[in-house]
């Protein structure tokens, strides 16, 4: 058994759809698709450490040519030379002529053209010293400076591989979570293990404590703590009852739970995650489009200032016909901008995969630069910044206890979540709730009917008026206090007489107060968008610490108060849950979903956090400036790089003795793509200050 290295399946030789040999070992895979993602890298990667191999030992055989005095067999010292250097030239640099042949039919100018000018005149002067000796300005031959380049090139771009190999190494791990078995219950109470590519929506498996979950599902039988913390990153095992979702790879602590599967293959959680951590990876950010035209126009002026230097120290000072060759060939070498081209892809890749062991997930790079700009946060409050779960907070009346017995009996026939939250606290307590008769639903106000031989009708205020029902001075006291609280009201008639009331609250999540004062602390303005009465979304608001809100706004009309914010010049987020808020987070600059890991699939913000953690917006903006930092920084010491060096390699050192050698400046080219991606992998330290 064996797993497909793109999307985790398990497969064999047998069921596999596609095998493919790279580097003598040989893989198998569920699909074209995936053969392809993975076949067509690795193939390259595995041709590019040949390429290093072969012109690393032509060009070192060059360079010890070059120093050699004694006799030589078959061919004359020249001959060798050419002999050696021709294969580098044109089939370890032949990726680099067909880049540069790309560029050149777009009318275009790249890193490639620089590489294939620099080298092309070095080999080129040099066969024609070889052939033509009498005819050349000078006899000096650059064979192994051409030959030592495209190594030393190729080197560097083998070191950017594997780099950028370890700044996915954290995602891809999560393909390694899922078990490659399953244990599935039958109909007839038999259990059976079976590879996890053969079980099937509905099916019902078994996890005993110490196991991982194979595939996302519903539990439909046991308690037990899970670990999620290799998929949401949340250190502390989560309780998990009936009715609560299991995610697939992470482990049961406790006790064995029974599930029932919701999702697999490349619809679970794991492998969302996976795709759009590299859909990010894959992306552009806007700033690298700008160091993308940047770089155009360097292009073109580092070939300029090369053959300047060439024709002032050849024309105007004097000097020989190779000095001036090796000053052009150094000034094109020296400023190829390869570290221009990763700078920015390179801290994008570390960045999207160190949210996602945060579970943090970035569809593009374009959000992740984005989100440093934020000015403004709006906040949906049902599900966001509360937990979404409506509870009865208090009963107030003469006997608490049979209020809500009698609430609860007649609520039963209801659908409505106020009366679902009733009914579950009244069997929490153990109350025994009779069969209600003459039951009615009152749409948009409340329920009536007899319970105990009591006419009894529980609604709103509003429902209480129309039937002109008493209400004495203490329960509208303690109604008024309750709205202050910005709880939600069930008022309770019998006979006519509002004899109590029930107060329903959606309670806020522990650390909505600390994640609103952090990000205020950032200098962001918050703003709290929900449905409510403009009491309740005071009394909210207040507790979170959220001076500004917008109260009863239609979930279609929260559109309408973002783009209010963006034309008030602010750089706006919404979050949401990504479901009901969906126009809002599209709308918005960036839109942020909260939502548990098994909802990746269907959530429509640009960024998604798995947990469900107010915190981890913070972590998010925070991830954010960090990668943005470090973009900064690529592109600086890539253009700075640049810059200093282009001046030495033009020769203003030569009156102090110093010259560059082309060998050296691809060497230096080398270094300066290397330090840029080492910058990036720093980004693998970051950690949200909370």
């Amino acid at each position: 058994m064996a797993r497909d290295p793109v999307c985790g399946m398990h497969v064999d030789e047998e069921h596999a759809a596609f095998t493919a040999d790279v580097d003598g070992k040989t893989y198998y895979f569920c699909s074209e698709s995936c053969m392809l993602t993975f076949v067509q890298p690795e193939m390259e990667r595995v041709k590019l450490k040949r390429m290093v191999m072969f012109s690393s030992i032509l060009a070192a055989a060059g360079m010890i040519l070059m120093f050699y005095r004694g006799p030589l067999p078959f061919f004359s010292k020249p001959i060798w030379a050419f002999l050696l250097a021709t294969p580098v030239q044109f089939i370890a640099g032949g990726k680099y002529y067909r880049g540069a042949w790309l560029a050149a039919k777009a009318r275009n100018m790249n890193m490639d053209t620089l590489i294939v000018v620099g080298t092309t005149t070095a080999w080129a002067y040099s066969t024609f010293v070889v052939f033509f000796p009498g005819v050349a300005p000078s006899n000096d031959l650059y064979f192994d400076s051409a030959a030592m380049i495209l190594a030393l090139i190729l080197v560097g771009k083998l070191l950017e591989e594997i780099a950028r190999g370890k700044a996915s190494e954290a995602v891809r791990r999560l393909l390694d979570l899922q078990p490659p078995l399953a244990r599935i219950l039958h109909e007839d109470g038999t259990e059976e293990e079976v590879p996890v590519e053969e079980v099937m929506p509905f099916d019902v498996l078994i996890i005993k404590p110490g196991e991982k979950v194979p595939l996302d599902g519903d539990i439909i039988e046991g308690a037990s703590s899970v670990d999620e913390s290799m998929v949401t990153g949340e250190s502390i095992p989560v309780s998990k009852k009936v009715g609560d979702q299991a995610i697939g790879g992470t482990v049961n602590m406790e006790g064995a739970l029974k599930i029932e599967v919701t999702r697999i293959g490349m619809n679970t959680t794991l492998q969302q995650i996976v795709q759009m951590v590299e859909d990010a990876q894959l992306s552009r950010a806007p700033i690298q489009r700008l160091a993308d035209t940047i770089a155009g126009y360097f292009v073109p002026v580092v070939i300029a200032i090369g053959i300047a230097s060439f024709a002032v120290w050849y024309y105007a000072l004097g000097a020989t016909f190779g000095f001036a060759l090796t000053s052009f060939i150094s000034v094109v070498i020296v400023a190829c901008p390869c570290a221009m081209g990763i700078a920015t892809p390179t801290a994008i890749l570390v960045g999207s995969a160190k949210g996602a062991e945060n579970g943090i997930l970035i569809k593009g790079g374009d959000y992740l630069e984005k989100t440093r700009e934020l000015q403004a946060i709006a906040f949906d409050k049902t599900g966001t910044l509360t937990k979404g779960e409506i509870a009865v907070t208090d009963v107030f009346g003469n006997d608490p206890d049979g209020l809500l017995r009698l609430v609860a009996s007649l609520e039963r026939r209801s659908e409505h979540p106020i009366g679902e939250a009733i009914v579950r606290e009244a069997q929490e307590k153990g109350l025994e709730m009779p069969e209600p008769k003459d039951f009615e639903a009152i749409a948009g106000k409340g329920v009536k009917g007899t319970v105990d031989g009591r006419a009894m009708i529980v609604g709103t205020p509003r429902l209480m008026g129309e039937i002109g029902a008493e209400m004495s001075p203490e329960i509208s006291g303690k109604a008024e206090e309750f709205y202050d609280q910005g709880k939600t009201l069930v008022f309770v008639s019998v006979e006519g007489t509002v004899v109590g009331l029930i107060a329903v609250a959606d309670e806020l999540k522990d650390n909505a107060p600390e994640a609103i004062a952090k990000l205020k602390s950032m200098g962001l303005q918050v703003v709290m968008i929900t449905g409510d009465n403009e009491r309740t979304a005071e009394a909210i608001a207040q507790r979170v610490g959220i001076d500004r809100y917008l109260a009863e706004v239609l979930p279609q009309d929260k559109v309408r108060e973002v783009k209010k914010l963006q034309e008030e010049g602010l750089v706006v987020a919404m979050v949401g849950d990504g479901i009901n808020d969906a126009p809002a987070l599209a709308q918005a600059d960036v839109g942020i979903a909260l939502g548990s890991g098994t909802d990746v699939a269907v959530e429509t913000g640009g960024i998604i956090l798995i947990r469900n953690d107010l915190m981890d917006v913070v972590t998010a903006i925070q991830l954010s400036k960090a990668t943005y930092s470090k973009i900064k920084q690529n592109l600086f010491w890539a253009f700075g790089y640049n810059a200093a060096l282009i001046p030495i390699a033009a020769g203003v050192l030569i009156p102090w003795g110093i010259q560059m050698h082309p060998i050296f400046a691809s060497a230096a080219m080398a270094s300066s793509s290397l330090s840029v991606v080492s910058n990036s992998l720093l980004l693998r330290r970051f950690k949200p200050e909370l």
